[in-house]
């Protein structure tokens, strides 16, 4: 990281309110993509399963990496860029791997921000990412 570069970290509340308007959105989305198959009249419910679960394994990493987060992130004025370089999105597979450890841990990720000074859950501190103010 940058010596040079002053780097702001959000507080655990930010992050909270990110996740929260993640849900929102993913509710939302999942709704809209159910209604629209009832729509079209697709009968497959194994479409609907793989459509539902592409969009919620893969909408963190495929936000994380192009934008440097997802819709909550950016709602909430936060962003997650690569520790060693925090002016550069994390890589696809990183970003795959964040999400897979943050589902997996959860709140106990999360929880683990505090104790931290650059405020990284465990999930940011095994791939190398740190979560900064837009």
């Amino acid at each position: 990281m940058k010596t040079s570069q002053i780097l702001s970290y959000p507080a655990i509340i930010d992050r909270i309110k990110a996740a929260f308007f993640d849900s929102l959105f993913l509710v939302l989305v999942i709704y809209i993509l159910s209604l629209t198959t009832q729509n079209i009249q697709i009968e497959s419910n194994a479409f609907r399963i793989i459509g539902i679960g592409f969009i919620l394994l893969m909408y963190d990493p495929l936000f994380t990496h192009f934008s440097g987060g997802t819709i909550g992130h950016h709602f909430t004025g936060i962003r997650v860029k690569q520790e060693k370089n925090p002016n550069l999105n994390i890589t696809l597979p990183k970003a795959i791997l964040r999400f897979i450890l943050k589902a997996s841990l959860g709140w106990i990720s999360l929880l683990t921000v505090s104790g931290d000074s650059a405020k990284r859950a465990i999930h940011d501190k095994a791939i190398g990412s740190v979560v900064v103010r837009a």
